[in-house]
Order: structure tokens, then sequence, then C-alpha cells
């Protein structure tokens, strides 16, 4: 075969796996970066108007195409809300809550995770710097939001974003918009939303996929055990990187049923390599291996069958189905 012309590492400082698949990323590739440069002109026209940000239905539509990495950081504080935050709870809140008296449990516990954190990252595993960036960033918000203080998967949602502001208080602030406004009660010590999110992921997938929802069932593979990591580190450490990052474009902008429209999309593409299975590990080996697929490389087409795959799918629905579920595992508690 001949050598790829692509790097070991990625753009991101993220190492390829040795059964990467080269041939798949290039054919990908040479159709993505004419994508790229294509939206990367429309987007500098955009920038270029004092009130692009504010066009709200266009920048929702450049959004779903996908930011360029150079506009990312801004466009992500502006939709997000991280912006007005920081206007409400003061601009030099990061560097006070780095600065102030830490909890040395929480210490602790960040530290540990610290080396955990994006370990085939060349910037988290060859130097000290980013991993301290990460520190400073998690141990202030702990410290800020003290009713969530530290979780795991919080380190890999900060490490991604720091990767692509590469500045610690724009990581803070977004960190903080994902934690209390866009996923409310995922990294809670009771994570009633994550759980909550997950049983309502089941019930979708058993309406709009009934004999998936059929299939696993039978086989006795928990949606916990299928979906836990999905939604806990917003698919980062499951899709490739730049799929990871163009969901999150959309998620900062529309919010929490973008991580129910991945899943769904996930699920619906592959239904029947789905079917095909035929015992538990089985069917565990398939979800791990589709998840690295061509249809999630492609990340420009399957960031459009996010909006397609699924169908009509509302807050308004999520939300009834997220009460719905949420009461019956009240009434099992009790």
């Amino acid at each position: 075969m001949a050598q790829s012309r692509f790097s070991k590492i990625d753009e991101y400082g993220f190492e390829r796996p040795d059964d990467f698949d080269y041939q798949t990323y290039e054919t990908f590739m040479s159709q993505y970066l004419q994508i790229l440069a294509r939206r990367s002109k429309k987007w500098t026209t955009l920038m270029k108007s004092e009130q692009a940000l504010k066009k709200k239905r266009i920048l929702k539509s450049y959004i779903r195409k996908g930011i360029p990495n150079e506009y990312r950081e801004k466009v992500w504080l502006h939709v997000s809300g991280a912006n007005e935050a920081k206007i409400k709870h003061g601009v030099d809140l990061y560097k006070k809550m780095v600065a102030s008296t830490h909890d040395t449990t929480l210490v602790e516990a960040i530290r540990i995770d610290l080396p955990r954190t994006f370990p085939d990252n060349i910037f988290f595993n060859s130097s000290d710097e980013h991993q301290e960036m990460l520190f400073r960033v998690l141990i202030a918000y702990a410290h800020h939001n003290k009713k969530v203080g530290y979780c795991q998967g919080m380190n890999y949602i900060a490490g991604l974003i720091l990767l692509v502001t590469k500045n610690e208080d724009s990581t803070f602030w977004l960190l903080k918009a994902l934690v209390e406004n866009i996923l409310p009660d995922y990294y809670s010590p009771t994570m009633d939303g994550l759980l909550t999110d997950i049983d309502t992921v089941s019930e979708l997938v058993r309406l709009k996929y009934p004999e998936v929802s059929k299939h696993v069932a039978e086989l006795g593979l928990p949606w916990p055990v299928i979906t836990t990591k999905w939604f806990i580190c917003i698919y980062c450490e499951v899709l490739p990187t730049e799929t990871v990052l163009r969901i999150w474009d959309c998620l900062f902008n529309e919010g929490s049923k973008i991580v129910f429209r991945v899943a769904l999309t996930i699920i619906g593409l592959h239904i029947s390599e789905i079917l095909s299975t035929t015992q538990f590990s089985e069917m565990n080996d398939c979800l791990k291996k589709i998840v690295k697929g061509p249809p999630t490389v492609h990340c420009h087409n399957f960031t459009q069958s996010i909006f397609k795959v699924p169908g009509k799918l509302t807050t308004k629905v999520i939300n009834r189905i997220r009460e719905t579920v949420s009461q019956e595992r009240k009434q099992k508690k009790d």
C-alpha cells in the first residue's frame, strides 16, 4: 500500500491508532478540504460585518455547515451565552478562582485524572503545560460551582475545549455554559440529568427504530452501557475529533437536542449491522466499530445527517419524554 500523505498525528495533536483507515480518510479529505476552503471564505465575509453574530437564522445555517477553527472560540462564546455569563459574574472571575484557596480533596481528584486525559494526545502526554492549564480550569470551576465540584468526564470536555481555544479563561466559561445551561445535572453528584437523558434516548429509539429497541432488549444490553460514555463525554473519545467539533458547533448553538440527534443518527445509519448481531458481546463490539466507521469519519455528511436521519425531533417532544421517564425513575426509587 502506498504511504499516506497524512501523518500519524492529526491537527489537534491526537495520535492515530495503528488500525487507522488512511485510505478512507484520504478519500474523505480530498472532498472535505474543498468544503473547508469554501466555508472559510464565507465565514470570513460574514465575520467582517459587525452584526454577523446577531443574524440568528443565517448564523444557524452557517454553524450547521461548520465553523472554521479560527472562528470557533469567538462563535462558541457568543452563541453559548458564555460571554453574557462572563459579564454577569465578572470578567476576572476565572483569575479569582485560580488564585483562591483550593480544597485538597478536589485537587487530589483532579490530579488523579490529569494523566488519564487524552493520553494519545501529544500536547497532554509530552509536557506538563497543557495538564497544568487543564488543572487550573477544572479546579477553578470546581470552586466556582461547589454544587457540582468536579466529575469525571469534565476533564475530557475541558481538555478538548482547551485544544480548540488555547485559552484557559475561554475554556472556563465554555465549560460553565455546558455544565450549567446546555447539559444541566449531567455532572452533579446524582447525575440526574444524565440518567434521565439515557432513559430518554432509549424511549426515542423505541419510537423511531422499534426493531432496534426490541433487538437490544432481547440481547440484554442495557442502554446505559451503550450511551453513558456517548453523553457524559459529549462524544469525545467516541467519535472522530473533527466530527465531535462539528457536533459541538451545533450543540453550543442549539442546545441538548443535538446529543439525541447524534445518538439516533449513529443508530439509524447502522440498523442492519445492529440487527445482524446475535450476542451481547457481538452487539457491544458492533457499536464500538460503527462510531469510528466511514459515516462518522465523513464529518460534514454526518453533521448534515443528524438533521435528516432522525426526522422531526423538537425540544418540546424531548422535554415531554424527559418528564415522563424522570417521573418513572422517581416512582421506582420510592
